[in-house]
């Protein structure tokens, strides 16, 4: 039997401490994360939410992510209750330096993800619970507490979509109704029938409760995790500022701090607050998931004299590399046969994940298995991507581990035109704190940049063309991170010429033309494009009289620029060949012709420079 007059002193507390906490910083967000108290009280401490405070890392235990990430007072508060922030710490809130910060981050050691860009912890959960119930098989459930504003985002109801169809039982949403955004009501305000009908379509058990009534909010945990084949979402009716009478259900009080006489008025309404009661969260079972030891890679196996693309080098390796890396998972969004990871799903389709066409939610799915231990490989084309830019972005503030694909990159896709042609990729991906960018041009490269990415720790992109193009190395030949290849090179080389990938043929088509007529020019693969190899660079600028960059993508951000700014001390002139007109359909050539970066455009560049 739930003790429900101990929960609601526990629940005083925690208010106690968002309180005391946000007006010490004098900035926060105390009135939703009043809202949101007893909810997140009911849980943590009611007998539902199973977890060992002391050993974190512990493969079995339940996960609570916070997709409004701003109610992070409350998480704070929370994790204090438990014992585990002393009241000392809480005063620390967004102070610089200190791990509670305004927006959860994983500097707080409690935080499963770093989360406050709004509609994206749902899908981290359904990373975390595809791993429980389809890689690791552990019985520990993911819960997410969700915002009601945040549920006009798309990502929200693309991990809905996909969790019903994976059957997520494991998976439980709580969704704190309080009606008030930041600015005023929200789409729906208090029409939680709505909610239901809306949740209920999407193949979700839904189960609508007070979320002030200490009883209902326990009892709807207790049905939650008795529903079998289904996600569970509980939809709760609150108040923002629940606690304090004089900012409850009123506007203008979205990320506002009481002042320190609203304070006083505001603790005199809780009453006396038991600052010595603890949470006792009940411990997982001991569990742990069964994980196959590390074997030798596989060898790499292609024909010189025929010619394969890069995009199914993807796919080959990722097969010939799992032995070595058992922790891998593959998630696709629905062009397995263009990017060629449906290799990789024929021979393990227990690792794959059809994520279908949406890929914010293929991201925050990816985040969410890489933060339970696995090494998610997520592919598509590239221009899709830039979709899901945004948990990309978000995913580095919480150390993520994930490795991308982006195929059909640039003009060289030829007749589909410019809706499915990568341009933006490369500069993206640079704009990622400590990200790696590989751009292989041959299907050994890509092989070897796919194992470069699974043995790094970190964010790395890996840019692959569509066409066949043809073996430019030997089986064995080493691709380390932030290297280079020197393909041609000379005594008398006039100008060196930097390029990637498709336009990297186009390169050596011009230098056998330019040696014709006694022009020699030095070409350098450059197959690692973040970080980049400054070291060759420079020796090529010391004997070369300019750098000339091809490359099959937008000027801003691209490989010209790394170059520049590889060298932007240096005193050697960088001329950028890239994609400078609108693109259209046609065929490779003419694209490449058309926006100068084929042999032709090399050609002409290099005679009028020397």
């Amino acid at each position: 039997m739930t003790d429900t007059a101990h929960l609601e002193d526990i629940a005083k507390l925690i208010r106690y401490y968002i309180l005391t906490s946000t007006t010490e910083a004098g900035s926060g967000h105390p009135s939703s994360s009043l809202s949101a108290t007893d909810l997140m009280t009911g849980l943590l401490f009611g007998g539902t939410f199973r977890f060992d405070a002391d050993m974190i890392e512990h493969p079995n235990n339940d996960r609570v992510i916070f997709s409004k990430g701003h109610a992070s007072p409350l998480l704070y508060a929370l994790w204090a209750a438990a014992g585990k922030v002393s009241g000392e710490e809480l005063l620390t809130l967004r102070k610089f330096g200190s791990p509670l910060e305004g927006h959860a981050t994983c500097a707080f050691r409690y935080t499963e993800a770093a989360t406050g860009s709004l509609g994206q912890g749902l899908s981290i959960g359904v990373g975390m619970a595809l791993n429980a119930r389809y890689v690791d098989r552990l019985p520990y459930r993911t819960f997410v507490l969700l915002g009601d504003s945040e549920m006009s985002e798309g990502a929200q109801w693309e991990a809905m979509a996909v969790a019903a169809h994976y059957r997520l039982d494991n998976l439980v949403g709580i969704l704190d109704v309080n009606r008030l955004g930041q600015r005023g009501e929200t789409m729906l305000g208090y029409d939680l029938q709505a909610y239901e009908k809306r949740i209920a379509a999407f193949g979700w058990e839904t189960i609508v409760v007070d979320g002030h009534s200490m009883s209902e909010i326990c009892s709807a945990y207790e049905k939650a995790i008795q529903v079998k084949e289904r996600p569970v979402m509980i939809i709760g009716r609150t108040v923002k500022g629940k606690g304090v009478s004089f900012i409850e259900d009123k506007d203008g009080w979205h990320g506002k701090a009481l002042s320190r006489e609203q304070l006083s008025q505001a603790l005199a309404e809780l009453g006396n607050v038991d600052t010595t009661i603890k949470g006792e969260i009940p411990l997982p079972e001991r569990t742990i998931p069964q994980s196959p030891a590390p074997q030798p890679a596989g060898k790499i196996l292609y024909l010189t004299d025929k010619p394969a693309a890069t995009r199914k080098a993807y796919g080959n390796a990722l097969v010939r590399i799992f032995p070595r890396y058992p922790q891998m998972v593959v998630l696709d969004a629905e062009v397995s046969n263009s990017t060629y990871s449906e290799i990789f799903r024929e021979k393990h389709p227990e690792r794959f994940f059809e994520m279908y066409i949406a890929e914010q939610n293929m991201v925050g799915a990816a985040l969410g298995l890489a933060s339970r231990g696995k090494i998610p490989f997520v592919s598509t084309f590239a221009a899709f991507l830039t979709r899901a830019f945004d948990q990309i972005r978000m995913s580095q503030y919480s150390q993520a581990n994930i490795k991308f694909c982006g195929s059909h990159a640039g003009v060289s896709i030829g007749e589909d035109g410019s809706s499915q042609m990568g341009l933006e990729d490369i500069a993206m991906f640079r704009t990622i704190q400590w990200s790696v960018i590989l751009y292989p041009s041959d299907a050994i490269a890509a092989e070897r940049a796919v194992e470069e990415a699974a043995k790094h720790k970190g964010i790395v992109y890996i840019r692959t063309t569509r066409k066949d193009t043809p073996i430019l190395y030997k089986a064995n030949e080493e691709f380390p991170i932030g290297g280079c290849k020197v393909l041609r090179q000379g005594d008398k080389d006039a100008v060196t010429v930097v390029a990637a990938g498709i336009t990297l043929y186009e390169a050596l088509r011009a230098y056998e033309e330019l040696k014709k007529e006694g022009i020699l020019i030095r070409v350098i693969d450059l197959y690692s494009i973040k970080p980049i190899d400054e070291v060759t660079l420079r020796k090529a600028g010391n004997v070369t009289n300019a750098i000339v960059t091809v490359e099959d993508h937008y000027p801003e951000g691209g490989i010209g620029e790394a170059v520049r700014s590889a060298l932007a001390d240096f005193d050697i002139p960088v001329h950028c060949l890239a994609v400078s007109k609108m693109p259209k359909s046609g065929t490779p050539g003419q694209l490449l012709d058309y926006e100068s970066i084929s042999r032709d455009a090399i050609i002409g560049k290099v005679k009028e420079l020397v």
